[in-house]
Parts: structure tokens; C-alpha cells; sequence
């Protein structure tokens, strides 16, 4: 199977480490050569410690499995016959402290708006079909324990 990396780069700046007073911004280097500017949200550490103009590992994370579903969803839609011209997701998730007190990422509620082309158009049940294969073969949904629901919308104009 295929191996995916990505390189996590940080470096002290300052004196300010053992107490606490030191810069999280990091960056994400992935194999094909992009490069992210990383922060902790700042909901968990304040700025100055974290910027929040960059991609925090939560953010990241809920855009993986919007993504993942997403390009899933695309495949399934065109196997099933459906040109799929636009598709916009505003994922949210939702962070809570589980049984031991530890927080997570505990919720992942995907909102895709889709806009189909073609002849062909999927009824409702047919959509929420197209979602259910979807979630099903998508690889990030399969690895993770996080409740994913999704909850289309109606795109704003086709």
C-alpha cells in the first residue's frame, strides 16, 4: 500500500521555554513539497504562543475527512452516472472531553452543497446514497474513531 509523510519543523526562538513563553508556530512540509504554516489553535494556547492566520492539527484534521469525503463522493458520483460540477463543504468540528476527561475531536459534521451537471440528476434518497458509499470507502473515515454525519445543503444557486 501507499505511504503518505509529512515533515513537522519547529525551532526555539528566545529564552522563554520553561516558562512557558516560547512560540508554537510551526510548519508541515508534505511529500509532494508544500509547505503549511502551523499554530496551535488559539482557543488552547494565546497568542503571542500561536498565530492564528495559520492552520491549527484540529483545522486540519476537520479538512481531512471534509476532503477525504469529498473525493470519495466525487468517484461514487461518477461511477453512479452523475456529473458533479461544484461541491462546497463547511465542515465543523467539535471538540469535548471524553469518559477520561481528555479532549478530542469528537464530532465532524460535514455541510456539502452540490451542484450537478449533466442529464442525469440524483433524486434525495439517490444523494444520500451516493453520501452513505461514500463515507463508507472513504479511507480517513475509516481511521478514525470521531462520529462523522453529514447534512447536505441545498447549494445557494445551480
Amino acid at each position: 500500500m501507499a505511504e503518505h509523510k509529512a515533515t513537522i519543523r519547529w525551532a526555539l526562538q528566545g529564552d522563554g521555554f520553561l516558562k512557558g513563553r516560547y512560540s508554537r508556530e510551526h510548519t508541515w512540509t508534505f511529500d509532494g513539497g508544500a509547505t503549511v504554516a502551523a499554530s496551535p489553535s488559539p482557543s488552547v494556547i494565546p497568542v503571542p504562543y500561536s498565530n492564528p492566520t495559520h492552520v491549527d492539527p484540529e483545522e486540519a484534521y476537520v479538512a481531512a475527512i471534509a476532503s477525504c469525503h469529498m473525493l470519495t463522493f466525487l468517484y461514487v458520483a461518477m461511477r453512479e452516472g452523475f456529473v458533479v460540477e461544484r461541491y462546497e463543504d463547511d465542515a465543523v468540528g467539535v471538540m469535548r472531553k471524553n469518559e477520561r476527561g481528555a479532549v478530542w475531536v469528537s464530532r465532524v459534521t460535514l455541510h456539502p452543497r452540490i451542484v450537478y451537471g449533466g442529464e442525469k440528476r440524483p433524486s434525495d434518497p439517490e444523494v444520500d446514497h451516493l453520501h452513505h458509499l461514500a463515507h463508507e470507502q472513504c479511507f480517513i473515515a475509516n481511521s478514525v474513531k470521531t462520529e462523522i454525519s453529514i447534512e447536505p445543503k441545498t447549494p445557494a444557486s445551480t
